[in-house]
């Protein structure tokens, strides 16, 4: 007879590589892990997982009862939410995976704050800019800024997204600011990799492949490089805009607005109504964060003052 937690375990190995760290997600010692994992072994009657030094690799068989075990560890979850929905509580555990910016500065309060009002809610966060497999990592939900590409997740608009060229007072003092979008290819760029800025011209997209020394696959990291005075950056105004209500940092180009993205609430198949968990975590999102966010007052005031025409504020 299979136990579940042994097939938890085995799911939890895999997903994070070695026993220590399955069992640092479970609350269990990392020979307590293993022995779970080598019980369930044996109940199959076949190898699951090859030790190495360099941690675990799952098997042909592993593989194949992967898909099997995230299936009944999923009908799990689904059955303890039903039965906790016939009353008022929110219980189980809620996986959820953020982008590490806008994660830090804006949504960690608001899951500090799930976690208050829900005291039987376990919460599991992941920060991370990589792109999150929510499915194969087994995730409840992700938070998600930008544009979504298409695909068979089941994704609720929380707010717009806005994004600014921004650049220091400084940096505007020696080289002048930008006054059309075509001027970029003058001034030294900092991105996250080889992005491509797009911006508005009434009915006209513009093109700019921006080219800079200075790289960092985190925003926060572009805005302190922006701060310094090495060049002009493209980031969201949840991120540049307490640099932009202090004047470290000045919105650039008014007349060609950056195309709006999103802030979504993505979780995995089947569509339907989301679980009592993943509701209470959205509907915490669009009291927080719905219609206009808080965010983007200084930068939409900067903007009307003609702050953003590239003239430095007084």
């Amino acid at each position: 007879m299979f136990d579940l937690n042994d097939i938890q375990a085995f799911a939890e190995v895999v997903e994070s590589g070695g026993f220590g760290r399955a069992g640092q997600r479970l609350g269990l010692s990392k020979s307590m892990v293993s022995r779970r994992v080598a019980r369930l072994e044996g109940e199959l009657g076949a190898k699951l997982l090859s030790r190495t030094t360099r941690g675990v690799l799952v098997t042909e068989a592993g593989l194949a009862f992967k898909v099997h075990a995230d299936r009944v560890i999923a009908d799990l979850d689904a059955a303890r939410d039903a039965i906790a929905s016939q009353g008022d509580q929110v219980v189980g555990t809620l996986r959820v995976a953020a982008p590490l910016s806008f994660g830090l500065t804006h949504l960690a309060p608001v899951l500090a704050e799930l976690a208050m009002r829900h005291p039987d809610l376990k919460l599991e966060a992941s920060y991370s800019d990589r792109f999150v497999d929510l499915i194969g990592e087994r995730f409840d939900v992700a938070v998600r800024v930008g544009f979504l590409v298409d695909s068979s997740l089941i994704a609720r608009r929380i707010a717009p997204i806005n994004a600014a060229a921004v650049a220091s007072p400084g940096y505007l003092a020696r080289f002048g600011a930008p006054a059309t979008p075509s001027d970029l290819a003058h001034h030294p760029a900092l991105t996250q990799g080889d992005e491509v800025w797009r911006f508005r011209d009434g009915e006209r997209e513009i093109v700019v492949r921006p080219q800079g020394r200075f790289r960092a696959d985190n925003g926060q990291a572009l805005l302190d490089g922006v701060i310094a005075g090495l060049g002009v950056a493209v980031l969201p105004t949840f991120l540049a805009s307490p640099a932009l209500e202090s004047g470290q940092a000045v919105p650039l180009l008014p007349d060609y607005p950056i195309p709006q993205g999103g802030l979504y609430v993505v979780r995995p198949p089947p569509a339907g109504p989301a679980t009592r968990k993943v509701r209470a975590l959205t509907d915490l999102l669009v009291e927080r964060f719905g219609g206009e966010p808080y965010w983007d007052g200084c930068y939409a005031a900067r903007k009307a003052a003609g702050a953003g025409a590239g003239r430095l504020p007084a």
